[in-house]
């Protein structure tokens, strides 16, 4: 079996019920979940061998983070304890033309206020086949974005597989360094970049060809030109890939990926969402579906095919972490889009 370490933050996220919005509410509801813990909590769904490391609070809000992830076999001997706080995210759910809202509430938690030199690479890598980070931990702070760079190293010296999903946030950059000052050195030890058309320009100022997400409509050559362009800048990657969402509203997006390995470019086929129930967690969920693609099947098409499939099953699940199986997600790749009762 494989073995795939995350590295992250995981918080506590509080929603109004329903499509509330947050004047509206007087409760919330409850979900733990960030974007590697996401994608440990998905391979370790998919029976993988999966390890998150973090710094965690301790305390009980710290504590139902961790049992979160042990509930879902994700291996966290590895989580140091220490911080403040356990960072809050707060989420209003939007719906037809109002798109859904993101408040952050995450200065002073365990991992913004993490340094190099804490954790034990080479005693995490011992027995790893894969290592996964994100551009969200290294716009929490100088210290997040060292530890990273330290992890990246270490994966490199000891022959493990980086990935990387690059996802901007432009709301997380707010130490004093932009993106394009600490990005370009944490992704070159990358093999696996992932990142959409803001992602690339975010962080390195490459843009596709004439490609516009607003429109509700995405070509997947126009993406082409971004991707060789990754592929030229972080020589070390052997595969590219983006995934391609166009948005006609809140509740209907298409959604489909595509890979470039250098020399051809892969498509997906196109799925069309109409009545949405949580997008959060859907890059996540791509990316642990590719992840496992790439481990499991014999060539990239199959493994971008369930990585698509996987995502767009994300967007019928509530919470953060896409909790479907295997063998629902080649039911959709083979193309059962049916839903019918499983008895």
């Amino acid at each position: 079996m494989k073995k795939i370490v995350t590295f992250g933050e995981i918080m506590l996220r509080l929603s109004p019920p329903g499509f509330k919005r947050f004047s509206q509410t007087y409760n919330f509801d409850v979900v733990y979940g960030g974007g590697e813990s996401n994608v440990a909590v998905t391979l370790a769904n998919y029976g993988m061998e999966s390890a998150f490391v973090s710094r965690i609070p301790p305390n009980d809000i710290g504590e139902c983070a961790i049992m979160e992830l042990r509930k879902r076999n994700v291996d966290t001997s590895k989580v140091l304890r220490g911080g403040e706080r356990l960072g809050i995210y707060f989420l209003e759910t939007g719906a037809v033309s109002r798109g859904s809202k993101v408040v952050y509430d995450r200065a002073h938690s365990g991992m913004a206020t993490v340094q190099a030199g804490m954790f034990d690479w080479d005693e995490i890598f011992k027995d790893a086949d894969w290592f996964h980070w994100t551009g969200i931990t290294p716009a929490l702070s100088q210290g997040a974005a060292d530890a990273c760079l330290e992890a990246i190293k270490a994966a490199n010296r000891l022959g493990v597989t980086v990935s990387t999903d690059l996802n901007y946030r432009k709301k997380l950059w707010k130490y004093g360094k932009s993106p394009m000052d600490v990005m370009p050195a944490l992704v070159e030890g990358c093999d696996i970049i992932l990142g959409n058309e803001e992602d690339a320009e975010k962080h390195f100022g490459l843009h596709p060809d004439g490609a516009d997400v607003t429109d509700g409509t995405v070509d997947a050559d126009s993406y082409l030109s971004v991707l060789t362009q990754l592929m030229t800048m972080f020589p070390r990657a052997k595969k590219v890939i983006t995934t391609l969402r166009g948005s006609i509203s809140a509740s209907h997006n298409s959604w489909s990926g595509v890979l470039w390995d250098g020399k051809k470019l892969y498509k997906a086929p196109t799925y069309q969402i109409t009545d949405i129930v949580d997008r959060v967690g859907g890059g996540d969920s791509f990316m642990g579906g590719l992840v496992y693609g790439l481990l499991t099947y014999q060539n990239d098409q199959d493994a971008l095919n369930f990585a698509v499939a996987a995502s767009c099953l994300k967007h019928t699940i509530k919470g953060d972490a896409n909790l479907v199986t295997v063998e629902e997600v080649e039911k959709l790749m083979n193309g059962d889009a049916s839903g019918r009762v499983s008895r």
